[in-house]
């Protein structure tokens, strides 16, 4: 009689231990969609420091957007395949093994590459401003005539991969802030170049949106905190690494693009 008492206090005392930690825990999180992030160096955080060893010259960094909004979510699974200098043919070609039916979430930030938007900063950065004028008008004539089928091949390819997909195309930022003293480049050349990214995000959010996806535009969040602003989300020149040059800061990633993305996932 005592060992039964005893066993029935211990049971009693047991089920109380659960039923505590049942109310204190709360049910357990769900994981979030299974997430890939594609594209190029602003997408695998080329500037964002933090980078991971094992990305070689692919530049990921664990402070780039897709990373920052992996570790907030807890997605599934995340297969961060976005890679420093990839244009859109890299994207199609080497990007897409993570993508599958059960793929939730895509990210992809594509195109500048294609266009020629380091070659554009340097002949700015070195030439006159009639070289600079000149060059981005071409980059502008290649980005409305041929870039739109480049796009539409690359999101062709993630819808096949991944038809249940979100897929948020995130956009470039203006590079400078207009109209302010600033030492360096020419108000000619920050105008031009300027006027490079928003052709480039405007040809980028008509095809996105033919495809019925998602455009994120950054220009929004890094209003204020371009170069020459003061509080500057973009690195400029930068000697050592040379190519963190005109990429965004960790903070332009947390506070530029992160937003932009969790506004729309």
């Amino acid at each position: 009689m005592r060992l039964t008492r005893s066993l029935t206090a211990l049971a009693a005392l047991a089920f109380a231990l659960v039923a505590a930690l049942v109310l204190t825990t709360g049910p357990a999180q769900a994981a979030g969609p299974a997430y890939v992030a594609l594209g190029d160096s602003y997408s695998a955080g080329n500037g964002a420091g933090n980078y991971i060893s094992s990305s070689g010259d692919c530049h990921r960094s664990n402070s780039a957007y897709p990373a920052l909004w992996a570790s907030a979510h807890s997605p599934s699974s995340f297969t961060f395949a976005a890679c420093s200098g990839a244009v859109t043919s890299d994207v199609t070609g080497s990007q897409l093994g993570g993508l599958n039916s059960s793929t939730g979430l895509v990210t992809v930030t594509i195109g500048g590459n294609d266009a020629g938007f380091s070659d554009v900063i340097t002949t700015c950065v070195t030439g006159s401003d009639s070289t600079c004028v000149n060059r981005v008008n071409t980059a502008e004539a290649f980005v409305r005539s041929t870039l739109p089928g480049r796009l539409d091949t690359v999101y062709n390819a993630i819808h096949a991969k991944a038809p249940n997909a979100h897929v948020v195309v995130l956009g470039y930022p203006d590079i400078y802030t207009l109209n302010v003293f600033c030492i360096g480049l020419s108000a000619t050349k920050h105008q031009k170049i300027d006027e490079a990214a928003d052709v480039l995000d405007t040809t980028t959010a008509s095809v996105a949106a033919a495809h019925g996806f998602t455009f994120g535009d950054v220009r929004t969040t890094f209003k204020g905190h371009e170069l020459c602003s003061g509080d500057d989300y973009l690195h400029s020149l930068v000697i050592s690494p040379s190519w963190e040059s005109y990429h965004p800061t960790a903070t332009g990633h947390s506070a530029g693009y992160l937003p932009v993305l969790n506004a729309n996932d």
